[in-house]
């Protein structure tokens, strides 16, 4: 399997930022050759990470900053360290990542509430921290072991 040199992107928050960084992400991971199911669970949980901060860490879109996602691939995987400048993650620490109930009536099904179950439960080692002005987010992701 190829190695993977270090890289970083940085988006701009706006309504298209999040598809335009996971296009750039996925682009600059194919020379790792990622199978279907591997690099699914890289857009996915990349996309989640990426909508929350356009939703919640910028809610003005009139006062939106950058994010940034850095990317090293070692042997355990690709470890992302993504950064903003927005608003900090309620108590300081990340959600819980409880499922959504579902088992309730078609009109009251919610319409998010899944996207820190799926970050949880498809990352490893997730964690969260504010530093100075910046809201730091690591993970990796078990894709490209070698």
């Amino acid at each position: 399997m190829a190695h993977l040199p270090p890289f970083e992107i940085s988006v701009k928050c706006s309504e298209l930022a999040v598809r335009e960084a996971l296009e750039q992400f996925l682009h600059a991971l194919q020379p790792l050759q990622l199978s279907v199911e591997e690099a699914g669970t890289v857009e996915l949980v990349l996309a989640e990470t990426l909508n929350n901060i356009v939703e919640h860490a910028y809610p003005d879109p009139d006062t939106a900053g950058d994010f940034t996602v850095a990317c090293t691939h070692q042997k355990d995987g690709l470890h992302l360290q993504i950064t903003d400048q927005g608003l900090a993650m309620p108590d300081g620490t990340t959600p819980v990542g409880q499922c959504a109930s579902v088992d309730v009536d078609l009109d009251d099904l919610p319409e998010g509430g899944f996207g820190w179950f799926l970050i949880q439960g498809l990352a490893k080692d997730v964690s969260y921290q504010r530093i100075g002005a910046d809201n730091q987010l690591t993970m990796r992701l078990a894709v490209a072991v070698h």
